[in-house]
């Protein structure tokens, strides 16, 4: 994808005084984001693929170091993963203007305090807290988001959409409640492969299978956010849930 080129002293200059310090991004954290930019924007596209080993070395960093800063950018806003794969991974890269927690309107709140979460729910880090792990808990209502048993609070946690070395992060869309028997078999598997399995297995109805990849959309496009931590007290309903995706969860 083709697009004008930008005023590169103008990018830098927001990057410098912008990006920066609002984000706080630390120095492989900068090594990184320069990186792909160069590589994208200031070449006239929107996007670009890329293997972590790949801008480890352009970057002149390590491997592990390279995926932490990827992450970290992600949930931050200053990219976007559009496709995941074996052969690489097609992100979008944005701009210091086009990244919400820095555009000029924001900056005065920013600054002066944090965000409350309903503000900030992209950024937010749904681990950091016990109050944000059980709202999570809470849009499951009692059941795994795998599986669909029933599953009590001592029998369950919290598991990544997409798995962390895959440049999964910490988001609402990339978490789900669910038995502690299934995230130790889905192991590092993305959910839409396990839930296919457990479909193979005859664990899983097609009816239900069809549901959890619809739910699975629905994550990624931001439709299923967990309520906030001082409403996250809902009942749980009797039976299984609602096949429905938008009331499943």
């Amino acid at each position: 994808m083709k697009n004008k080129k930008p005023n590169a002293e103008h990018i830098w200059k927001q990057f410098e005084d912008l990006l920066v310090p609002r984000l706080r991004l630390s120095v492989i954290d900068r090594a990184v984001y320069s990186h792909l930019l160069r590589h994208s924007r200031l070449e006239g596209r929107f996007r670009l693929r890329f293997s972590i080993a790949r801008i480890a070395r352009g970057a002149r960093l390590g491997g592990t170091a390279t995926r932490r800063a990827l992450r970290r950018l992600v949930a931050q806003g200053a990219l976007r993963v559009v496709e995941r794969g074996k052969a690489g991974h097609l992100i979008e890269v944005r701009l210091p203007e086009e990244i919400r927690a820095v555009r000029p309107d924001r900056a005065g709140a920013r600054d002066a305090a944090p965000l409350p979460l309903a503000g900030n729910l992209e950024e937010t880090d749904f681990l950091k807290t016990t109050a944000l792990r059980e709202s999570i808990h809470a849009r499951e209502r009692g059941f795994c988001f795998y599986c669909l048993r029933r599953v009590t609070a001592r029998a369950r946690c919290l598991d990544h959409v997409m798995p962390l070395v895959q440049l999964g992060c910490n988001t609402y869309r990339n978490l789900v409640s669910c038995c502690l028997e299934c995230n130790s078999e889905k192991g590092e598997r993305p959910a839409e492969d396990f839930l296919r399995k457990l479909y193979r297995e005859r664990r899983l109805t097609a009816v239900e299978l069809a549901d959890r990849l619809r739910a699975l959309d629905a994550f990624a496009s931001g439709k299923l956010p967990p309520p906030l931590p001082e409403a996250a007290n809902p009942l749980p309903r009797k039976g299984r849930p609602s096949l429905h995706p938008a009331s499943v969860l």
